[in-house]
């Protein structure tokens, strides 16, 4: 960080407000951070401890965090023009000292990979230098390397990971919950005119500037939205989490009841390869049956089968979970049955588990997962009168974890007491 200076400022003349350094830009922003870190009252497994370690970033997307600790934070709505904020812990106290923002563009995909920030609009991927301190260098002339992705204000965001061989992996959402395009039909086109451009994974190159559609390739298709996504390092692969659809009782009450409706499709999680189908929006995974069905808007009447050649997924959860965050734990600092696992931050609410906005956790043996999956951390809408939806999930460089709130603007730390 090149010519900063110390500020140091009490809010409301009532919270003392730690020493923030400021960067010498008309392209940053800085805003006030309390010396206090705030026990999260999070219901953990034993041995587990979390803290509230940054408030107020409202929309707090994904997060990514360097070698050194500092944490990037991608906005969904723009704070006092920025879209990213940085966070660091200079002194190993726990409480954040730096603390600045840049781009002025929202978003929610932001991922750190051989030396660079790479960062999502809902439209754009961009990628900034990093220093060997883990700062962008110039954080008002980032490269853009993807533009011109669809952007219709639902589903719409382009939530990117890396893999070891400079390729780039970027989620283009539908805009459409199940490809009924033509106004006032229930029966869908086959095939669905949408997948040229999104319901997919689509794979850039990351050291090639100004891509479009056209530079990349479809790398998977059949999916209607993925917010959360990660490149597993130990299998070599993408790994996402699926949203699944809606509107089953809305649309065809004939076939769906209300009570079957809050429990179907499932949500799933797929590791995938080039030309992967996830079979939206012809089918979807019922996990009751436990069979891919014949969705309702291609002549399907609620059971009949389809989808031979779909990809299955390799774990299946509760409907309307809204899975936003997934990572790969890889440090050392949990017990042993954490490591490789994966942790998944869900953002919705499932009306048949009437419960929702929680961080859970599949165990992983042998590269594949193991075991069923449980609820790691609850309790984030414990308060009646405030509602955190956990969204964002990243590794610290000591094995410890963190979670973006995206509703409330808080980032959690998770830690275990050996």
């Amino acid at each position: 960080m090149k010519n900063l200076f110390l500020h140091t400022s009490c809010l409301l003349a009532l919270l003392c407000v730690s020493p923030v350094l400021f960067a010498n830009s008309s392209d940053t922003a800085f805003i006030n951070i309390t010396d206090t870190v705030t026990d999260a009252g999070l219901q953990l497994p034993a041995g587990f401890t979390a803290s509230i370690i940054a408030s107020g970033l409202d929309g707090a997307r994904h997060l990514a965090i360097t070698k050194q600790g500092g944490i990037y934070v991608k906005l969904s709505r723009l704070k006092d023009g920025k879209g990213i904020y940085y966070l660091k812990d200079t002194n190993g106290d726990g409480l954040v000292k730096v603390q600045y923002g840049f781009g002025n563009y929202p978003g929610t995909g932001i991922f750190i990979k051989n030396g660079y920030l790479y960062a999502s609009s809902n439209e754009d991927v961009y990628r900034y230098k990093l220093n060997g301190r883990g700062e962008v260098i110039a954080p008002s002339q980032p490269e853009k390397i993807v533009e011109g992705l669809v952007n219709r204000n639902r589903d719409n965001s382009k939530s990117i990971a890396v893999d070891d061989n400079n390729n780039l992996y970027v989620n283009c959402g539908s805009y459409s919950n199940s490809c009924l395009v033509n106004i006032g039909s229930l029966k869908a086109p086959m095939p669905c005119p949408l997948l040229d451009s999104v319901g997919g994974i689509w794979k850039f190159k990351t050291n090639q500037l100004n891509q479009g559609y056209k530079d990349g390739v479809r790398y998977a298709t059949g999916f209607k939205n993925i917010v959360g996504l990660n490149w597993n390092s130990h299998t070599h692969s993408l790994f996402i989490m699926h949203h699944g659809r809606d509107q089953f009782h809305d649309l065809y009450p004939q076939l769906y009841s209300e009570e079957r409706a809050n429990s179907q499709p499932a949500e799933t999680m797929y590791e995938l390869h080039q030309g992967s189908d996830g079979g939206w929006p012809y089918v979807y995974y019922d996990n009751k049956l436990h069979k891919k069905i014949v969705s309702p808007e291609y002549g399907g009447d609620g059971v009949e089968e389809g989808g031979a050649i779909i990809q299955n997924p390799v774990v299946d959860f509760p409907a309307h979970l809204a899975p936003n965050g997934l990572l790969f734990y890889t440090g050392k600092l949990f017990p042993a049955k954490y490591r490789q696992g994966a942790f998944i931050a869900f953002h919705g609410k499932s009306p048949e588990m009437k419960k929702g906005y929680l961080v859970a956790f599949v165990p992983f043996t042998k590269n594949k997962p193991s075991g069923e999956w449980e609820i790691f951390a609850d309790h984030f809408a414990s308060d009646p009168a405030s509602q955190p939806k956990p969204c964002g999930l990243a590794q610290g460089p000591d094995g410890s974890i963190y979670v973006a709130d995206d509703a409330k603007g808080n980032i959690y730390q998770v830690g275990y007491k050996r």
